[in-house]
């Protein structure tokens, strides 16, 4: 393809400004993502307009990817028997996952409820299709795992907007990606990236539950910043 049919036709006047937000659409982005919390166990059972879902994945699909390949599905789940095929497969890997554990962690593991499966009115299974874009894919001739990273992309424009619609989501992760692979009927080149439960809520933590419970602690920002090098720390947070 020539590389002058790939330059934009756009008259740069008609470009949007890409100067900052108003301070108060600032602060709206950062509280969103500074008040995202994982819920497991405080899902109301009100179902989410069909609206404001719209809103959602919309939002999702707006994520980077790679190439612009797009390689997101959202496949929504509300029926109670798919929900419970679901939540036996997490049952059983959760308690091979407590079994990793050994003495108070162990016990601690087995106290903490990882999962609104059955609670949320809407489950989503986001998967990515690794054949989308076809076989060669602008960016990822290198860095095959790429389309998995604009999937949580998508996954994460998800949960913030959430966030700004009130709607609680949770992140199911234990259990191997193929265990739902026969539940969904997904080819085998589909992957899963993420679990999802979702709806709504009338209150959330004030921090991250497990460090609420002692589980861990944030790490301070400076500990994870280098200048130049791994582990060399940065000025940034010197000056």
């Amino acid at each position: 393809m020539p590389a002058a049919s790939l330059e934009t036709a756009a008259d740069p006047e008609e470009l949007p400004e890409a100067g900052p937000f108003d301070e108060v659409a600032r602060e709206a982005v950062y509280r969103a993502i500074e008040s995202r919390r994982d819920v497991r166990n405080e899902f109301l059972p009100t179902p989410i307009a069909d609206v404001v879902l719209r809103r959602l994945l919309a939002a999702a699909h707006a994520a980077p990817s790679v190439g612009l390949s797009q390689p997101w599905s959202f496949i929504l789940v509300r029926e109670p028997e798919t929900k419970r095929r679901v939540a036996e497969i997490f049952g059983r890997r959760n308690a091979e996952a407590a079994t990793m554990f050994e003495g108070e962690r162990a016990d601690a593991y087995r106290r903490l409820k990882l999962e609104g499966i059955e609670t949320a009115p809407l489950n989503i299974c986001v998967v990515c299709d690794r054949a989308r874009g076809g076989p060669v894919v602008l960016g990822r001739t290198h860095q095959r795992d790429v389309d998995l990273y604009s999937t949580v992309c998508a996954v994460q424009n998800f949960w913030l907007a959430a966030r700004a619609e009130g709607i609680g989501v949770g992140w199911v992760s234990i259990f191997e990606p193929d265990d739902l692979k026969p539940v969904f009927g997904l080819p085998h080149h589909v992957a899963v990236v993420a679990y999802l439960c979702v709806g709504h809520v009338d209150r959330l933590h004030g921090r991250p539950e497990l460090e609420a419970r002692r589980w861990g602690a944030r790490a301070p920002l400076a500990d994870v910043v280098s200048d130049e090098r791994w582990g060399a720390g940065s000025l940034l947070f010197e000056r």
